[in-house]
């Protein structure tokens, strides 16, 4: 979220649960509500805390100290719900999420069982708990598939290539079929391809760490195939408008940029970007890939006036920047 954003002084004061929450997204997102002065619970991994093998949450170690609660379960297991229930949440952000797609070729069981059954539990936390007053679920710009447009609106078809865009369709459905048998305030978020400091993976953090090393950037298939690509912090302030934004209630909306930049021009850029000297070369075509996904962000800016800030150009400065201070 912006400092300067409206959307603060709705967050100032509110419990809110964001699972996933040290994620990539998720950590920037905590970030922002702490700022906002949100009584923030980060769920995480039952790995990712004290008294296992790793003794620092994973990516909010600036803020741990101003957390309210932490809480350490697996979002698709048994006791989640009573675990998550224990915070009272005014406002649910589900970011949890298997989401690496190459994953899925090899466990699909286990991306479907997270990415489904911990959508299931949320909703069951926000169908039961009565402190709950909108739960925000994280879709993705995969479930649309091949593109059958210029740009992928709400409207597009459903036409998931690989089982982790099977499982985010069904999470997205689910979410859907709760707000019309139950009522559940749900807002469904359908964010295309994100990125930022502390993404782990995923083409930009490999480019870019490839980049710096001086190493060679491979690009898989001819290198034609495009992708909308956002900043972090835009995506931010589009997760905190679902959570609060009364329009958002019972909607599924896209977020992203509107332009797309194939996978090759990408890796020029970052070449650029980074002054890298690194070479690039072909590798064989990836599994289940689509061609093209673009965002029609026309109705986020309708209902929200919301729209993307960041260019791509300074937004890959910023990540390589990053790196190279983590280095």
């Amino acid at each position: 979220m912006r400092r300067d954003s409206p959307l603060a002084p709705a967050y100032a004061g509110r419990r809110v649960l964001v699972t996933g929450a040290d994620g990539f997204l998720g950590s920037h997102v905590c970030e922002r509500l702490v700022e906002c002065g949100s009584a923030v619970t980060a769920l995480v991994r039952p790995s990712s805390v004290r008294g296992t093998a790793v003794t620092t949450l994973r990516n909010l170690g600036a803020i741990e100290s101003a957390l309210s609660a932490v809480v350490a379960v697996d979002v698709a297991g048994a006791d989640a719900v009573s675990l998550m229930s224990e915070c009272a949440p005014q406002i649910v952000l589900h970011l949890a999420a298997d989401a690496f797609v190459e994953r899925s070729f090899t466990h699909p069981r286990e991306v479907m069982r997270t990415n489904l059954g911990g959508t299931e539990n949320v909703l069951e936390l926000a169908r039961t708990c009565t402190s709950v007053e909108r739960v925000v679920v994280t879709s993705s710009s995969e479930i649309y598939g091949p593109a059958q447009t210029e740009s992928i609106s709400e409207a597009h078809p459903l036409e998931p290539t690989s089982p982790y865009a099977a499982s985010k369709v069904a999470a997205d459905r689910l979410a859907y079929a709760h707000r019309r048998t139950y009522g559940t305030p749900v807002a469904i978020i359908r964010p295309f391809n994100t990125f930022g400091p502390r993404h782990p993976y995923d083409v930009i953090p490999k480019f870019i760490a490839r980049a710096v090393a001086g190493l060679p950037l491979v690009v898989y298939g001819d290198g034609t195939q495009s992708r909308d690509f956002t900043y972090m912090t835009d995506m931010v302030e589009a997760f905190l408008t679902m959570g609060v934004h009364p329009e958002a209630v019972g909607r599924a909306v896209n977020f992203g940029t509107g332009v797309a930049t194939s996978v090759a021009a990408l890796a020029a850029m970052i070449i650029d970007v980074a002054d890298s000297d690194s070479p690039i070369e072909q590798g064989p075509p990836r599994k289940a890939e689509v061609a093209r996904l673009c965002c029609d962000h026309g109705l986020a800016t309708r209902l929200f006036d919301w729209r993307p800030r960041v260019s791509l150009a300074d937004g890959l400065a910023d990540n390589v920047a990053w790196v190279r201070a983590q280095r």
